[in-house]
């Protein structure tokens, strides 16, 4: 049995105790409580995350392994360097951050997802994040039009990835390039995907150890925080390195005791 949140002030379990891979609800590790600041700072520090569903508790997550994007590993191909810089290049086109970040959530709410009903980002979700300023929002414009985005929470230097949307080809790539490039420019080294993607694992994410994700966490949450959070057109760049034909640096160290 997973413990039940009765009380406000009651923490969460050790993430040790979720259930394991062989449940019915791997990496389930607590249910119940609100949606609140309070709660949130404190899941996401440890590596829990919210996911639920209309008419469910709020349920906490924590996997193993965990999928995590090492920046230096994005894999940035040709087709996308290309449309990279086309966008660059385009009037009307615009990467935004934070200018829209409630519009981005109900969008990403309103996506559908495959093998998927319903959505997890339930309206009290969104109104808590809001209002929370750890929430960012990497955004995708053109012709003064929200095109695709995504967002996350950030805290100390670590980035956990929420959900994405796009609305035109190539749209919320285009976002999460830019999310990338925002990282390196800044010492973010990881990303949190939470759960595996054929997706997220076509651009560089792959499964490490929760003690290897945990052992990171520690260091990177904290970390003095990213103050500046607007786009600069220049970071661009950041996305080219050595290896012009994938986009790929080299692995970063990131300990995997598995």
């Amino acid at each position: 049995m997973i413990p039940w949140l009765a009380d406000r002030d009651q923490p969460l379990p050790p993430t040790s105790r979720a259930l394991g891979p062989r449940s019915e609800a791997p990496g389930l590790l607590a249910a119940g409580g609100e949606i609140t600041r309070e709660r949130l700072v404190e899941a996401y520090s440890r590596g829990v995350f919210p996911w639920y569903s209309h008419g469910q508790p709020v349920l906490w997550w924590s996997p193993d392994p965990r999928m995590v994007l090492p920046v230096a590993e994005f894999g940035l191909s040709r087709s996308l360097r290309k449309t990279l810089r086309r966008f660059a290049r385009s009037p009307g086109c615009e990467l935004r951050i934070d200018s829209a970040t409630r519009q981005v959530m109900q969008s990403c709410a309103a996506t559908p997802r495959h093998g998927q009903q319903g959505t997890w980002i339930m309206p009290e979700m969104i109104d808590t994040y809001c209002a929370w300023p750890a929430v960012h929002s990497f955004e995708t414009w053109i012709d003064d039009e929200l095109a695709g985005g995504l967002y996350g929470v950030s805290l100390g230097r670590m980035f956990f990835g929420e959900s994405m949307f796009s609305h035109r080809t190539d749209a919320s790539k285009i976002a999460l390039a830019a999310l990338v490039a925002f990282c390196r420019g800044n010492a973010i080294a990881m990303i949190d995907c939470q759960q595996r993607t054929e997706h997220l694992a076509s651009f560089g994410a792959r499964e490490i150890a929760r003690s290897a994700f945990e052992a990171h966490l520690a260091t990177a949450v904290g970390a003095p925080p990213v103050t500046d959070w607007t786009h600069d057109p220049s970071t661009w760049a950041l996305l080219d390195d050595d290896d012009r034909g994938t986009g790929r640096a080299s692995r970063p160290e990131i300990a995997d005791p598995r």
